[in-house]
């Protein structure tokens, strides 16, 4: 966060004084289905997912976050509202959590907080919109296309099954695109 925006000692300290480092292992989660989540998430280091478990027990992954990153349930933070999602570590991870209280502190006391956070939230609804988009728009083959350009980073560290359910199609289809591209 610190490389994102320019802060003095007394604004870091201010933020130092109200974040909880949160360590997970791999496979752990930070939020369960059903559970009130009450925190802003800040992704240290580490690669977590948000998913969600239909009645067939299919996940669908709904979302991936490395470093520097935000990632939380936004509708059960905003309602107080049990979270229909799951986040767990795809890796061993580190976490920052700021209470939605001390969230709401820091935007007020903080201009460049304040600022970041509209930009964090700015990008996601546009990130969201493109996404939206493609899972209708296209088929499998440029779904994967377009998330390898969008998102290298996380292609490389998340297993093919995560990146199938993400992009809504089977791992079977996914590996067919994968040995078609190797071939071109």
């Amino acid at each position: 966060m610190r490389n994102q925006i320019q802060l003095n000692d007394e604004e870091l300290e201010m933020i130092q004084k109200v974040c909880v480092t949160k360590r997970l292992r791999k496979n752990q989660y930070l939020l369960q289905e059903g559970d009130v989540w009450r925190f802003n998430a800040f992704i240290i280091n580490g690669c977590l997912r948000t998913y969600s478990i239909n009645d067939k027990l299919q996940e669908h992954i709904i979302n991936f976050a490395i470093e520097n990153w935000w990632i939380g349930d936004r509708e059960s933070l905003l309602n107080g509202t049990p979270s229909r999602f799951n986040i767990d570590a795809i890796e061993d991870s580190e976490v920052l959590l700021i209470s939605k209280e001390n969230f709401k502190m820091l935007m007020k006391s903080i201009p460049q907080f304040q600022e970041l956070v509209n930009l964090i939230i700015e990008r996601s609804f546009a990130a969201s919109q493109d996404r939206i988009n493609n899972s209708i728009s296209l088929n499998a083959e440029e779904k994967y296309t377009r998330f390898l350009e969008k998102q290298p980073q996380i292609a490389i560290r998340v297993p093919q099954h995560m990146v199938a359910s993400y992009l809504g199609i089977t791992p079977e289809t996914l590996s067919r695109i994968r040995k078609q591209s190797l071939k071109k």
